[in-house]
């Protein structure tokens, strides 16, 4: 179904885009979500993650050497001041082409610096007839970058994951939508607060909604 957009997600749109990155059959990630590590800092054991950075060269993807995440308690509340650690991106997924698409996607999109640092986490939230998954456990946040990029690969039997973007916390959304495998949201973190709604199951079992963030800056250090 066409996105029909309102009055005020129109005023708000040279600030945000949404588009179909039609280079990208996203089949070709989805294996790569299966027996992802568990992310440590979050309770609850329905959050996993892996995250790597990357500079883009002349249309190449060059791997940066591992480091943290470090984000201040300013724009993370719930795990701000803590340096975070996850695992790399597996390698058969950074050679994909698709994967590269992805990343020049954004980098493109976004009109990067040649050196600009680009961190990419990949992301599964799961939930149960239990227990519901919470995609943005911190709330309605910005991530102290200066673009985000998040890239829907799969919806697997979920209601909700409903992302939401606002120009204040307590101010309506001015943006709000599930997104659908192969849409590529892009963000000035400047100008954004965002957050995703809790996700449930739409039968009784277990769903999970697969995602990849991109940020630039990467947030990583050494």
């Amino acid at each position: 179904m066409q996105k029909v957009w309102t009055s005020t997600e129109l005023e708000y749109a040279f600030l945000f885009t949404l588009r179909k990155v039609n280079s990208i059959n996203v089949e070709g990630f989805k294996p790569f979500f299966k027996n992802m590590p568990l992310d440590p800092y979050i309770k609850g054991n329905y959050r996993s993650r892996r995250l790597s950075r990357f500079i883009v060269a002349e249309d190449q993807l060059i791997k940066l050497p591992h480091g943290y995440l470090f984000q201040s308690k300013e724009y993370n509340p719930l795990l701000g001041n803590i340096k975070r650690e996850f695992a790399e991106l597996e390698d058969p997924l950074i050679e994909l082409d698709i994967f590269r698409n992805l990343v020049l996607a954004f980098h493109d999109s976004c009109k990067l610096h040649p050196e600009a640092e680009i961190g990419v986490h990949q992301i599964r939230t799961i939930c149960s007839p239990e227990n519901l998954g919470n995609p943005a456990p911190e709330g309605i946040h910005r991530d102290g970058t200066d673009f985000i990029g998040i890239f829907s690969v799969n919806r697997d039997n979920i209601q909700g994951g409903e992302t939401h973007l606002y120009a204040a916390k307590k101010e309506k959304p001015v943006f709000s939508k599930i997104l659908n495998s192969g849409e590529l949201l892009l963000v000035n973190d400047h100008d954004f607060f965002h957050f995703t709604t809790p996700i449930k199951p739409d039968i009784e079992a277990q769903g999970s909604r697969d995602v990849f963030v991109l940020t630039s800056p990467s947030l990583l250090t050494e």
